[in-house]
């Protein structure tokens, strides 16, 4: 048993070293970007990139989970099963990217970048061949083959980061110092501007697809329609299910375009879009913490169920994890005079009042998804794709009600009430299928101690510097202090 158990953590590890790591280093790339471009330039790589979201997951539609369920199904050949996947993503896909191509000037129009149709045709393919690209991708998963699948998504996220240092970190600046090259003249027009991050991914996603055609092509063993037709009907509700999450995730930059530009016009509805999408990655210092979390937690949550203890470790758990992500939010926010340089562009740092908004709303998510273990071990997934549900309408209405009143202010608002209900909600029906007994107490006094914190230093006239950092070290050392007191094992007296 010790060796299947000890080759699953090994793969879990891998995988999610692999998504953790790409993430952060695409991640570093804001920097460079908020440099670069200016606040409504940023806006429009914050805009596209949230149609891309949502388009992945339409494109794939939940085939990538039918896939891993139905090759381990002792009636159906994975052979066949994975043909049948390929064929109707390769079809989908193909249609999605024709119709970009024949209305790409009415979608450009319909984006208000009437000037700039190439930016459906490109991201039209970049989300093609993402979709196509998700099959062989699980399929090396399956079958264990964790070293291709690190070695493509790795040549992948390189060749990302590379081509967008090479347009914008090499070429960009020598152009503007007048010191071309035959490289500058022959790679960069200065005209394409931010369209040199989506020519980036465009490369990127085609040497990735390149690199799975090998795989691609084992796909000959026949299409099945049967087959197809029971896998979308199994899929279904995950499609579903995926969509919410991206309304959660990535419907706010959508909305702030769509509401303000009647009033705000283009330029400036941009902007605060661009400042907004550039602040918010600052929240994701949390988010990158709970992923790593979750591909660790997930595996270790199924492997303790029939112990015992299971629910007292479960508890345990949430209450170590609520005690990292509280020293997180802390640190950064004391810390913001210094970290706030993660956007080198002075033009950006007036949307950081949304950081302290959107680290706590990313906590109550990563709340909720250790929350998410009771339906998941009762086998009652369904009300994940309620909560999902309950929750995109919550973004939805009250980011409809706040941009106009609010601006991008009311996007991290209505981000905050959905996760926050989201996780209400979890724990409410948690409590009747599967009850958990959480320190409550301890994670209401961490998290409210954390934020008390942080409200008082803000009443603090300290000068920056290092005075400031050193009352604010001092600070954060004994919130720990706190914690460890709490915490302690406690002595056993005979």
């Amino acid at each position: 048993m010790s060796n299947p158990l000890k080759k699953l953590a090994g793969q879990t590890a891998i995988y999610g070293l692999t998504s953790i790591v790409g993430r952060l280093l695409t991640w570093f790339l804001v920097p460079l970007y908020t440099l670069k471009f200016t606040t409504d330039q940023y806006g429009i790589v914050t805009e596209m990139y949230a149609y891309v979201a949502f388009l992945v997951v339409f494109l794939t539609y939940g085939m990538e989970t039918a896939f891993f369920r139905y090759s381990t199904l002792k009636e159906y050949q994975p052979k066949k099963v994975f043909t049948t996947v390929i064929y109707s993503l390769f079809a989908t896909s193909f249609i999605f990217i024709a119709t970009a191509f024949l209305f790409d000037q009415q979608i450009a129009n319909w984006l208000k970048y009437p000037n700039n149709p190439e930016f459906v045709t490109w991201f039209a393919i970049i989300v093609g061949l993402d979709a196509i690209s998700s099959i062989p991708l699980a399929k090396l998963r399956a079958d264990n083959r964790a070293f291709r699948f690190v070695i493509i998504n790795f040549t992948n996220i390189i060749v990302f980061v590379g081509l967008n240092l090479f347009f914008l970190a090499y070429c960009l600046p020598k152009f503007n110092a007048g010191e071309s090259n035959w490289l500058v003249e022959t790679f960069y027009n200065p005209e394409i501007g931010v369209g040199y991050v989506f020519i980036s991914n465009l490369i990127a996603v085609s040497v990735k697809f390149i690199l799975l055609l090998p795989d691609i092509f084992k796909a000959r063993y026949g299409f099945e329609i049967s087959l197809l037709k029971k896998m979308f009907i199994y899929a279904l509700p995950l499609l579903i299910f995926g969509l919410a999450g991206i309304v959660n995730e990535t419907i706010d930059r959508i909305m702030l375009k769509r509401i303000l530009f009647e009033t705000e016009g283009l330029k400036e509805t941009m902007s605060q879009i661009g400042i907004y999408g550039a602040c918010y990655k600052i929240s994701i210092i949390i988010t990158l913490f709970i992923q790593a979390f979750r591909y660790a937690a997930e595996p270790f949550f199924f492997s303790q169920e029939k112990e015992a203890n299971a629910k007292e470790t479960y508890a345990k758990v949430m209450t170590y994890f609520v005690i990292v992500c509280a020293t997180i939010f802390l640190g950064v926010m004391l810390f913001m005079d210094a970290i706030k340089y993660f956007i080198p562009n002075e033009e950006y740092w007036v949307g950081l009042k949304v950081v302290p908004i959107l680290l706590f709303a990313n906590i109550a998510l990563g709340i909720y998804y250790n929350q998410s273990i009771w339906y998941k071990l009762s086998g009652k997934t369904k009300f994940g794709a309620y909560i999902g549900v309950f929750g995109a309408a919550i973004t939805i209405i009250l980011n409809y009600i706040w941009i106009p009143i609010y601006g991008y202010m009311g996007s991290a608002w209505a981000t905050l009430a959905c996760y926050a209900s989201m996780m209400l909600l979890s724990f409410i029906l948690s409590r009747k299928h599967y009850p958990i007994k959480y320190n409550l107490s301890k994670i209401f006094l961490y998290l409210g101690l954390a934020f008390g914190l942080y409200f008082i230093t803000t009443y603090l006239s300290l000068p920056k510097g290092i005075i400031k950092y050193g009352i604010h070290s001092l600070i954060i050392i004994a919130f720990l202090a706190v914690i460890y007191f709490l915490e302690r094992p406690k002595k056993v007296v005979i």
